[in-house]
């Protein structure tokens, strides 16, 4: 799993989007991409789950899509208290 753009710089008000690849292939829903945020000292908190759904209390500037092949955490309306590291995770095997 592949998390480009490690470094991502923008104006508050802005929009930045993130994107995360597969290196075996290409994602889609059925490997239920999900994102998280990590602020310094802080456990993750999770902003999307199963591509696009955010849990209870995440704004809807957070939202999620899938875009060439890869999942896409897109941030609109960007505050300072957004700087954090930005995590992506996919299913890619199966539950028994």
């Amino acid at each position: 799993l592949q998390t480009h753009l490690p470094q991502e710089s923008v104006t508050p008000g802005g929009t930045v989007t993130l994107s995360c690849s597969l290196s075996t292939g290409a994602i889609t829903t059925s490997n239920y991409p999900s994102w998280y945020q990590q602020k310094l000292g802080s456990a993750p908190q999770q902003l999307i789950y199963s591509t696009n759904t955010r849990p209870t209390g995440i704004p809807a500037r957070f939202s999620g899509s899938i875009s060439s092949n890869n999942a896409v955490l897109t941030v609109t309306d960007v505050q300072a208290e957004d700087e954090a590291d930005y995590y992506c995770a996919v299913f890619t095997g199966s539950v028994n």
